[in-house]
């Protein structure tokens, strides 16, 4: 196993650890957010007025437990998401590196290989996301197994929304390239009330962790009409939760989304939660970086470790292998 594949390994371990942690920490107000994008208002009703609605049913009805349903096939999909996304992205970026002979990595680039890996961790997670999205749009309490959700369906139904969440892969170039502009100007602008002949400052950990907050929410505003209509695809079905006649499903389709949204709701339709989300997105990306930062370095030591017993266990082995041939061999 060369250095490489450990910085790798290292790096997609401890995203995916972080991932879990963060979703774990926040998948109550996750669970209510996604129950209230999936509603449309329908002959001028609607269940859930306010995303404090959802949590107000839970609690109301005992069934706070039923906003963690779903958590394991969740956390299941966060961990290899994230895997596949940290190592994908440093594997390609290892690529990138040895084919230009360069350590430094231009903007563009950067946001290529990034859309490259996260393009990758779609496909590859597509039907763990469609049935978690079920099973947190499911009633409280009627929420069904993974396996019951992957098998209810056809096999392409488990990939429903994978277009939505290729096109999603713009939304770090879009965060990035707004922190990136923001930051120059922010840095600009410092050089100058400093003078001509001072040396370029860095941004402080509270500047970096503001303007990603606010780079994160203008490219979650700008994709969320897809996030919201990816939601409403990947949703439970009503008949689903017992309280109407079970009726043929009818496969959702974005045309079909697109038009109810605007018929029942109208343009501010498209943005309905869109506050929980950039709350949920801009949490659990700050929780996600804190968590990968602080058990990067406690990875790499135990990666390492296991990398040099394995080299003593084949050395050892090859050893014996050696005297073996040895002593049995002719005289």
């Amino acid at each position: 196993m060369s250095s490489i594949d450990l910085e790798s390994i290292s790096e997609a371990t401890s995203g995916a650890i972080g991932a879990v942690l963060s979703t774990t920490i926040l998948y109550p107000l996750d669970t209510c957010k996604a129950k209230y994008q999936a509603e449309v208002r329908s002959h001028g009703r609607q269940k859930y007025r306010k995303l404090s609605d959802v949590l107000w049913e839970a609690v109301s009805t005992g069934r706070i437990v039923s906003l963690y349903q779903g958590l394991g096939t969740k956390n299941l999909q966060s961990f290899i998401a994230q895997f596949v996304y940290f190592y994908g992205y440093s594997y390609f970026k290892r690529l990138y590196q040895v084919k230009y002979g360069t350590k430094s990595i231009g903007t563009k680039a950067n946001l290529i290989l990034a859309a490259s890996a996260g393009a990758c961790t779609a496909i590859i997670t597509q039907p763990l996301d469609t049935a978690s999205s079920r099973m947190q749009t499911s009633a409280f309490g009627r929420s069904k197994g993974l396996w019951a959700m992957l098998t209810e369906g056809t096999w392409s139904e488990a990939f429903d929304g994978l277009g939505i969440s290729l096109l999603l892969t713009s939304n770090p170039a879009i965060q990035y390239t707004v922190f990136d502009q923001l930051k120059q100007k922010l840095l600009d602008g410092k050089l100058k009330k400093a003078g001509s002949g001072s040396s370029p400052e860095s941004l402080s950990a509270f500047s970096a962790f503001l303007l990603g907050a606010i780079s994160k929410s203008i490219a979650t505003v700008l994709t969320y009409p897809a996030i919201r209509c990816k939601v409403m695809i990947q949703a439970a079905n009503p008949s689903d939760d017992g309280t109407k006649e079970i009726k043929t499903k009818q496969r959702k389709t974005l045309s079909g989304v697109l038009d109810t949204i605007w018929k029942r709701e109208g343009v501010l339709g498209f943005f309905k939660g869109l506050d929980a989300q950039i709350l949920k997105t801009v949490l659990s990306s700050a929780l996600l970086l804190m968590i990968k930062e602080k058990i990067t370095a406690t990875t790499w030591v135990l990666l390492l470790a296991i990398k040099s017993s394995l080299m003593v266990t084949q050395g050892r082995l090859k050893g014996s292998v050696n005297k073996y041939i040895y002593e049995r061999g002719p005289k």
